[in-house]
């Protein structure tokens, strides 16, 4: 019997143990957190590439009139890279099981990603004010989609952000908050990459 077991059965369905027993994560397997992640970002690199290559090819257009770039852009870029190195700051701390690092990071990453999606919002009013509106021109309608793409993905960020934040002052430890930490940062560095790449192109065209 337990010779047509050992034949029979599927060690891919089974958990590993370690030396003691007990049941542990093999290392070829990643959290689902980070796996659905992963799965979303490729999701989001596609709608972004697409819009991006469409904005590129209008930009061909003999209508295509360029917008002014307000110097408050700048500003919500600097926000926006401080909010991301304060979480990679809280990630940081959580891998050392420093709480109060994790907070710091955490609160940090969010008062300036709030001040990079005030200033956004400002700047919209700021260039309808001077008549640039998404109406009148390819180029101000594909700024405003491409802000507002990004902005829409930033606040779902703050969702994921305010649940770690509610877990955090609810008692969790720094390891507790480890992973979703992770995911946070991880997703902040990609928004900023992706403002960057924006913002890059704003400023060529």
């Amino acid at each position: 019997m337990s010779i047509f077991h050992e034949i029979t059965k599927k060690p891919w369905l089974e958990e590993p143990v370690d030396s003691g027993g007990m049941p542990h994560q093999s290392a070829f397997f990643a959290p689902a957190g980070k796996v659905g992640l992963r799965v979303f970002l490729c999701v989001v690199t596609v709608i972004f590439t697409l819009t991006l290559i469409a904005y590129a090819d209008r930009m061909r257009f003999p209508t295509w009139q360029i917008m002014p770039e307000p110097w408050v852009l700048w500003l919500n870029t600097a926000f926006l890279i401080i909010a991301s190195f304060a979480m990679q700051r809280a990630l940081n701390s959580a891998r050392q099981n420093h709480l109060n690092g994790v907070r710091d990071g955490l609160l940090l990453g969010g008062i300036f990603t709030f001040a990079f999606l005030t200033g956004q919002v400002f700047v919209w009013q700021q260039l309808v004010e001077m008549g640039y509106y998404a109406n009148t021109n390819t180029a101000n309608a594909f700024f405003y989609l491409l802000t507002a793409l990004h902005g829409l993905h930033l606040v779902g960020g703050l969702v994921a952000w305010w649940r770690s934040v509610f877990r955090m002052w609810r008692g969790s430890s720094a390891t507790d908050l480890r992973l979703s930490v992770e995911l946070c940062t991880k997703y902040w560095h990609y928004l900023l990459l992706i403002w960057l790449i924006l913002f890059g192109l704003l400023l060529i065209s």
